[in-house]
């Protein structure tokens, strides 16, 4: 349990310091990621954040290996909570009143997942292990592939002109997905580290898919999240990624490393309705922002578009007047 409130208070503090620090740094782009980690890694801030969420990543492999990955991820969202604090006390970030309903209903349905779990003691939720590679691999790579493929999805539609600004709930959803892999691996590492001897451990983690996994997950997960970081909110895309995370992890995981589900009605249709509540907001939620953070990309695009309609008018109106005759 203070792993987990240790892992939220990094996680959220992390987000909003690299929010400060993009917010200060020239447009990064996906398609130019060389530059994208030339740019943050010159932030003295952004590295702070960086490291904050490192801490918080050593926190949650302490969580792995004593909770059922259904319970740890409940109480890993419950940090949506601090985020949205930070984010408007720290960033001046401001929330509609639909997406804080939409924030709140995420809450209860996590409340819903938490309460669907047995109290420590005999007969509590057991904790998953290890889980078989193939079923692993067969879990992650689909889940990979969706991600960066909705990620570009949603850039492409981003670049049209005169469209509205983006909340980044698709940018959410892509790197929640990968971020959801990611907590499979790390899941998979904390297992490894349970077993005696370190050599023996460290030849075995190796030849597991995990540590590649993660390696292919931090690449892209650092060069996509930063980029839908710098353009939209950080209290709605985070949460949105850590829910899509967290409810990915509980399910999957869940069925990856044999952890058993519910057997009594009541807590299995808690946690069934805790889940598809949280898809169904998820997908509810507004996809186009009406309140931009200072200094984020949705406020300068629309400035600049306001810009290119005025040029364009003054062009018609020069041409007309050359075309009528005296």
């Amino acid at each position: 349990m203070t792993a987990a409130l240790v892992s939220n208070v990094l996680y959220s503090g992390g987000f909003v310091l690299e929010k400060r620090a993009l917010a200060t740094l020239p447009e990064v782009t996906v398609h130019r990621p060389a530059r994208l980690l030339r740019l943050v890694l010159g932030s003295p801030l952004w590295i702070a954040g960086a490291l904050s969420l490192a801490a918080g990543f050593g926190a949650q492999l302490a969580v792995y290996r004593t909770l059922p990955i259904a319970a740890a991820q409940a109480l890993f969202v419950s940090g949506l909570v601090l985020l949205v604090m930070l984010s408007a006390r720290l960033l001046g970030e401001e929330t509609t009143g639909r997406e804080r309903y939409a924030l709140g209903a995420i809450l209860l349905a996590l409340l819903m997942v938490v309460l669907s779990l047995k109290e420590d003691g005999a007969g509590a939720d057991t904790v998953g292990r290890d889980a078989p590679y193939p079923v692993i691999l067969l879990v992650c790579v689909p889940s990979l592939a969706a991600g960066v493929g909705l990620y570009w999805s949603a850039e492409r539609r981003a670049r049209r002109r005169h469209r509205m600004p983006t909340t980044g709930v698709e940018y959410g959803v892509a790197v929640g997905l990968l971020y959801g892999v990611s907590s499979l691996a790390i899941k998979g590492v904390s297992s490894h580290l349970t077993t005696s001897g370190i050599g023996d451990a460290l030849l075995g983690l190796l030849r597991s898919p995990y540590p590649y996994l993660l390696l292919f997950t931090g690449a892209f997960g650092l060069v996509l999240s930063q980029a839908a970081l710098q353009r939209c909110r950080a209290s709605l895309i985070v949460p949105v990624c850590t829910t899509v995370t967290c409810l990915y992890t509980a399910v999957l995981g869940t069925l990856s490393f044999g952890e058993e589900l519910p057997d009594e009605p009541l807590r299995l249709a808690l946690r069934v309705a805790g889940t598809v509540l949280a898809v169904t907001v998820l997908l509810a939620m507004p996809k186009h922002d009406t309140t931009s953070s200072p200094g984020t990309e949705p406020g300068t695009t629309a400035k600049t578009e306001t810009k290119t309609h005025t040029e364009t008018d003054t062009e018609t109106k020069t041409k007309t007047e050359e075309l009528t005759p005296p």
